[in-house]
C-alpha cells in the first residue's frame, strides 16, 4: 500500500472583505471543508475555473494562507500545531512554484544570490558546497551556469520558470506545490516546462500537488485529478478514470472543452450562468444553479460523497439516484 505523504481534512479558508463603498464585512468562502490524500511520489491535479479555490488551498498547504479549521497532515505531523523549528523543516521539504516567473523572482537580484539564498538560511554548507547545489539543479533544469550572474530581466518567460524551478529544488523537497506553472507562458514553452517537470518528478522521486485550469496539462501529467468547485472537491479519482468515465456534471463540462487531437471534437457542454460568488454560496449542492441535470434536492441538500470505482469518488444526487 502506498503511503500518504500528505493528508488534507476538512479544510476550510475564509477571508473577510469590504463589501463595496459601505465598509461592510463580507466572509468569502475559499475553501469548504476539502478532505485529500496525497500519495509518496504521484502528481494529484487540483482542476477548476478561476475562483474555485484552488491557489488559495495550494497556499494553505504551504502555509501562505491561514486556516479557519481543519489540519494538514504532512509525514505524520500537523502542519498548523507545528514550532518555529518544526515549520522551518516543513518548509525545507515542501517548496512552492508560483504561477508568474516575472514577478516570482527579485529584480534586483543576481540569479545565483536567489538560488543562495534559501541555502544560505536553511543549511551549514560552505560557499563552495553551496554552488555545487546551485550548479547541479541550474544544470538539471536546462540552464547554463554562465548566466548565473545575470539578473532576471535578461531571461525569457520560459527560462525564468526554469529559474523558479531550481529554487525550489536546492533544499532537496520531497513535495513541490506548482499553482498554475505554465499558465503564463506560450504554448510551445509549456511542453517544455511540462517534460521537465515529470522528469523531475521521475529523476528526484519527488511529489507533486499540481494545480492549474488546462485539463490537456492534467491529462499529460497527472497520475490523480481532484475537481473543485467553489472551494470544494466534486469529483476525484484516477488520471484515467476522470478522463474517460467523468461522473459529476461539471467535471463532463470541463472536459467537453479539451481540443481532441484526432478531430473528433466531443459535443460542448455550455453551463448556463456565471460561477457564484464565494460570498454567497448557493444552498444544497454547489453546482445547482449551472447544472443542466439539476433536480429538487440538488437545490436543499447537499450531496455526499460516494466511491463509484476504485478511488473513483464524486460528490452528486444524479449518479446516486441512478444507483438506488
Amino acid at each position: 500500500m502506498v503511503e500518504n505523504l500528505l493528508e488534507i481534512k476538512d479544510l476550510y479558508v475564509e477571508y473577510k472583505t469590504d463589501k463595496g463603498f459601505t465598509g461592510e464585512k463580507q466572509i468569502i468562502h475559499a475553501v469548504n471543508g476539502v478532505n485529500l490524500d496525497i500519495k509518496k511520489g504521484e502528481i494529484l491535479a487540483i482542476a477548476g475555473e478561476s475562483g474555485c479555490g484552488k491557489s488559495t488551498l495550494a497556499r494553505a498547504v504551504i502555509r501562505l494562507e491561514t486556516s479557519k479549521s481543519g489540519e494538514i497532515i504532512f509525514e505524520g505531523k500537523n502542519v498548523f500545531e507545528m514550532n518555529k523549528t518544526e515549520l522551518k523543516d516543513y518548509r525545507k521539504k515542501a517548496q512552492m512554484v508560483f504561477q508568474n516567473p516575472y514577478a516570482s523572482l527579485n529584480p534586483k537580484m543576481k540569479i545565483i544570490d536567489i538560488l543562495k539564498e534559501p541555502l544560505k538560511i536553511n543549511t551549514k554548507l560552505s560557499d563552495i558546497e553551496i554552488y555545487e547545489v546551485i550548479k547541479e539543479k541550474f544544470e538539471k533544469v536546462g540552464l547554463d551556469i554562465e548566466s548565473l550572474n545575470l539578473y532576471p530581466h535578461e531571461f525569457s518567460g520560459g527560462q525564468r520558470q526554469r529559474i523558479a524551478i531550481a529554487r525550489a529544488l536546492v533544499l532537496n523537497p520531497e513535495f513541490i506545490l506548482a499553482d498554475e506553472p505554465v499558465s503564463a507562458l506560450d504554448v510551445s514553452i509549456q511542453a517544455q516546462i511540462i517534460n521537465l517537470l515529470r522528469e523531475l518528478k521521475n529523476d528526484y522521486k519527488l511529489t507533486f500537488l499540481l494545480i492549474t485550469h488546462d485539463m490537456s496539462v492534467i491529462k499529460y501529467l497527472a497520475d490523480r485529478v481532484a475537481i473543485m468547485y467553489l472551494g470544494e472537491i466534486a469529483e476525484i479519482g484516477s488520471t484515467s478514470q476522470i478522463f474517460i468515465n467523468p461522473k459529476h456534471p461539471y467535471t463532463k463540462a470541463l472536459l467537453s472543452a479539451v481540443p481532441q487531437i484526432s478531430g473528433e471534437q466531443q459535443e460542448r457542454i455550455r453551463l448556463e450562468g456565471e460561477l457564484p460568488s464565494a460570498a454567497n454560496l448557493p444552498k444544497g449542492c454547489k453546482f445547482h444553479t449551472r447544472c443542466p441535470n439539476c433536480m429538487d434536492i440538488c437545490t436543499q441538500c447537499a450531496p455526499s460523497e460516494i466511491e463509484t470505482g476504485e478511488g473513483h469518488k464524486v460528490k452528486c444526487f444524479l449518479y446516486m439516484k441512478l444507483n438506488k
